[in-house]
């Protein structure tokens, strides 16, 4: 299990507020040609925050990035129907994907398939969410069917898996580092 002190959660929390912030669609803070990380950040917060109001906090977060870019950004809002509110199991599931994998996190390489395994569960739940909802129910495509729908997840899936992938690999090396620093700092201190 993870156990990190409440500072660090705090930490961890403003940086990953932050990455959403900077990644999150095309408006204000944007970083040119940079995915968005709010699914990542979702899945990462299921591992590192304990506080159950992280999760209201970021979609919360979430909602008003989008807020903002439709109605100060220039924005278009067609992602904005009915189903915007499918967003919020669509990101519970990365959480709780990401909060299964924190109870069962061990510091061995073992782990990573256990990472792996509710990283790609996590993603391919949210991406049928996300995308199933949007598709049958916001009214924006005629006739839905469910082969279509298997041919927008095949085209669309692929970046998504990349993007969480991405942001959660570079999460992984930062905890690697910090781990090995803390042991290595704590094995210095144990020689003096």
């Amino acid at each position: 299990m993870i156990n990190i002190q409440p500072r660090s959660q705090f930490l961890i929390g403003a940086l990953l507020i932050l990455l959403m912030a900077v990644t999150r669609g095309h408006h204000f803070a944007s970083i040119d040609h940079l995915p968005s990380a709010s699914w990542a950040v979702f899945f990462l917060a299921g591992i590192y925050l304990r506080p159950l109001w992280s999760f209201p906090l970021l979609i919360l977060e979430a909602f008003l990035l989008d807020f903002a870019a439709i109605t100060f950004g220039g924005v278009s809002s067609f992602c904005v129907t009915p189903t915007y509110i499918m967003l919020v199991p669509a990101y519970a599931s990365m959480w709780w994907a990401g909060r299964w994998y924190a109870k069962r996190h061990q510091e061995r390489w073992s782990s990573s398939l256990t990472l792996f395994s509710s990283l790609i569960l996590g993603t391919a739940v949210c991406q049928v969410i996300s995308s199933g909802s949007f598709y049958f129910y916001s009214g924006r495509y005629a006739d839905p069917t469910m082969a279509e729908m298997l041919n927008r997840l095949i085209k669309y899936s692929p970046s998504h898996f990349e993007a969480v992938f991405f942001y959660v690999g570079c999460a992984l090396a930062i905890h690697l580092f910090l781990s090995w620093f803390k042991r290595s700092r704590h094995a210095g201190a144990e020689t003096l």
